[in-house]
C-alpha cells in the first residue's frame, strides 16, 4: 500500500546544522530536491534574512554541505537561490530513504526542525527507512502518515511504525505500564535487544501519536495534493 509520511528531524542533527546554529534567524525555502542516484542529493534552496558573504562563509565551513553554488539573486538583492550538495553524514540519511524505495516529495524548515514529506510504495519500506536513519544516530519522528486504500482514496491516519508498534506492544505485555511496573525500561530494552535510549525515544514517539489521536489533536498536518 502506497504510503506518504511526514518525518521531522532536528536542525542540529540534519542538513545545514552549522548554518542554522550560526544564523538562527536565517530563512530557508527548499524549492526542490534533485537526487542524482542514491548517493547524491542536491537541493535547490532559497536563503534570505542573512548577508550573502556571511552565508557563504558559513556554508564553506558547514560539514553537512559538500558543495554550494549560487544560481540566482532576486531583484531586491535580499534573497539568493543555491544548489547544494550534502556531505556524507546527511547523504547517508538520504540513502536510507532512497535505498528503501522512498521518494522525497517536499522539505521545509521551521521551529528548529526539518520536516520531510516522503512517499514509499509499501509501509514496510517506510519502517525500514526510519530504522536505518535511527541506526545512523539521528532522531526522527514520524508525525503523520497517509495511506492509499484499495478504493484509491487517501485516508489520513496517525499510524505507528512497526518498531514503535513492537516496542509499545511489548511494553504493555511485559507490564511496563502497570502500577507498580513489572519491568524496568532497561530490562525491556534488553528484551528487545536495543539500547535504553532508543527504546525510550521509540516509546515517547508512539505515546505521542496515540495521545494525539485520542485528543483529536494531530501532531502535524500532511498535505496530499
Amino acid at each position: 500500500m502506497t504510503t506518504i509520511a511526514e518525518l521531522t528531524l532536528s536542525t542540529d542533527e540534519f542538513a545545514l546544522a552549522s548554518t542554522f546554529e550560526q544564523f538562527p534567524d536565517v530563512e530557508v525555502r527548499v524549492e526542490s530536491v534533485v537526487a542524482e542516484g542514491p548517493s547524491r542529493t542536491m537541493p535547490l534552496v532559497w536563503f534570505s534574512n542573512v548577508d550573502r558573504d556571511d552565508l557563504e562563509a558559513t556554508l564553506e565551513a558547514d560539514s553537512t554541505v559538500a558543495e554550494y553554488q549560487c544560481l540566482l539573486e532576486d531583484a531586491d538583492g535580499d534573497e539568493w537561490f543555491y544548489r547544494l550538495r550534502y556531505g556524507e553524514d546527511i547523504g547517508s540519511v538520504c540513502r536510507a530513504v532512497y535505498t528503501n524505495g522512498g521518494t522525497l516529495l517536499d522539505a521545509q524548515v521551521a521551529d528548529d526542525q526539518w520536516t520531510l514529506r516522503l512517499l514509499f510504495p509499501h509501509r514496510e519500506e517506510l519502517s525500514d527507512a526510519v530504522s536505518a536513519i535511527e541506526d545512523r544516530g539521528a532522531r526522527v519522528d514520524v508525525r503523520r502518515m497517509v495511506e492509499a486504500g484499495q478504493d484509491e482514496d487517501l485516508e489520513t491516519t496517525a499510524a505507528l511504525t512497526e518498531p514503535q508498534q513492537e516496542a509499545i506492544s511489548e511494553a504493555y505485555r511485559q507490564g511496563y505500564y502497570d502500577v507498580p511496573r513489572e519491568i524496568s525500561l532497561e530490562e525491556l530494552a534488553n528484551e528487545l535487544d536495543i539500547s535504553h535510549q532508543a527504546l525510550s525515544e521509540r516509546l515517547r514517539r508512539a505515546n505521542r501519536v496515540l495521545a494525539s489521536e485520542q485528543l483529536d489533536e494531530p501532531t502535524g498536518q500532511l498535505a496530499t495534493e
